[in-house]
């Protein structure tokens, strides 16, 4: 690592969209997907306005398998790792640029339900003969 540099991101936000996997030649397993970020503004007429970021982010290895078969759209995860841009020349020749955050650490956040959305923990079964008083 250069001295006086840091390349870190952190997110927690929600799935835009299944994730897209696929091998490179080498069989590494890669997972493409995006996230959404929320942030709450004052516009210039002091109204609060949500503001949404979406972010392309890239998994390899053993968590790109995990993030392919266990997250769906809309599930809040944490990801972590760093941003990198990458650059080509499109069909007609144009360079075209690609920011992502290439993951190095990635958590599912809550638990899904049937419904495709996030549940809420589960509450402790409650047994009150079990009460001392």
């Amino acid at each position: 690592m250069q001295k006086g540099s840091v390349n870190k991101v952190i997110l927690v936000g929600h799935l835009g969209g299944d994730p897209e996997s696929r091998f490179t030649q080498g069989g590494t397993a890669v997972a493409t997907f995006s996230v959404a970020t929320n942030e709450s503004r004052k516009n210039s007429e002091g109204n609060w306005e949500d503001h949404t970021e979406w972010h392309r982010c890239v998994l390899f290895g053993k968590q790109a398998e995990t993030a392919a078969e266990y997250v769906k759209k809309g599930q809040m995860v944490y990801v972590e790792g760093r941003l990198q841009t990458r650059s080509w020349e499109d069909k007609e020749g144009m360079k075209r640029y690609s920011t992502e955050v290439v993951g190095n650490a990635f958590t599912m956040l809550g638990r899904r339900n049937a419904d495709g959305g996030s549940a809420p923990p589960a509450s402790q079964p409650s047994n009150d003969d079990d009460l001392p008083f």
